[in-house]
């Protein structure tokens, strides 16, 4: 069984919600990003989201998109690079899901039979591509099904058809965008939230996470009351900016980790 859906069985079993975070491997180095994925798993993460970092994505806010030039500008860090640090962590003991977020263009730099096998190879159970529409999908999608990787579509609130179109095809889960717009945190989501969320339960049987904008405690409770999984990006990646200095002494970068564990424990904690 794919690492997701025992994930999701596991979670469903004892009645909780998925933390998915999403981190960009690279911000600050490669070695600092295992090291972060290992701590999130200790401080309740459920699946982990591998950011790949480049240079226009087009989904991403402003603090997403400094973490992405930052690893960019100071390691050059590739999509190899991110699937290796998976391969790494899986060695080094995580035993939580990986999905690897990235946009079209490295996919097809590297080959789409190249990256299938290395994807297995690490232990990535999951992909994301939030810049390949469904009409363009379909060798992507059957490259995925040979592999046994789910491909997970961000749904966004459009039609009740197109929604129910993008979900049919969906595997793992199904990744409901929040707010219309780039990533970023939010006071506010669009008025029809619960609706939309609504109309993708009654569209798919696969569990349903939430994310761009969720920052605060509040947020996530709520979200955890409607959605099997909430995804934090944004608010997670500016903790790590945050703490960056500390990280870049050996003799502070426990300390780092630990602010990052007291942002996740206060973030993910249900009344």
């Amino acid at each position: 069984m794919n690492r997701i859906d025992r994930k999701f069985v596991e979670l469903k079993e004892q009645k909780q919600t998925a933390f998915i975070p999403f981190l960009t491997i690279g911000d600050p180095d490669v070695r600092t990003s295992i090291d972060i994925i290992k701590q999130l798993e200790q401080s309740g993460a459920s699946i982990i989201e591998l950011g790949v970092p480049y240079s226009d994505p087009l989904a991403d806010g402003p603090v997403i998109q400094r973490s992405s030039q930052r690893a960019l500008s100071s390691h050059q860090i590739s999509i190899k690079d991110c699937i290796e640090a998976a391969r790494i962590a899986r060695s080094e003991g995580s035993e939580l899901p990986f999905i690897l977020f990235t946009y079209y263009n490295p996919v097809l730099q590297l080959g789409l039979e190249t990256i299938f096998p290395m994807l297995v190879e690490s232990d990535i159970s999951g992909l994301i591509i939030p810049d390949l529409p469904m009409e363009e999908d379909e060798e992507v999608q059957a490259l995925a099904r040979q592999y046994g990787i789910h491909l997970i579509p961000l749904v966004a609130p459009t039609s009740k058809e197109r929604i129910q179109r993008i979900v049919s095809r969906a595997s793992g889960f199904v990744y409901c965008v929040s707010s219309l717009g780039v990533t970023g945190t939010r006071t506010q989501f669009h008025s029809g939230i619960d609706e939309f969320i609504e109309t993708v339960r009654q569209s798919t049987a696969l569990p349903i996470a939430v994310g761009f904008g969720v920052s605060t405690n509040e947020q996530f409770a709520k979200f955890a009351t409607s959605c099997d999984g909430v995804v934090v990006g944004s608010a997670l990646v500016r903790q790590v900016e945050d703490v960056l200095p500390l990280f870049a002494d050996p003799a502070t970068r426990p300390q780092a980790l630990l602010q990052i564990d007291a942002f996740v424990k206060d973030l993910i904690q249900l009344p």
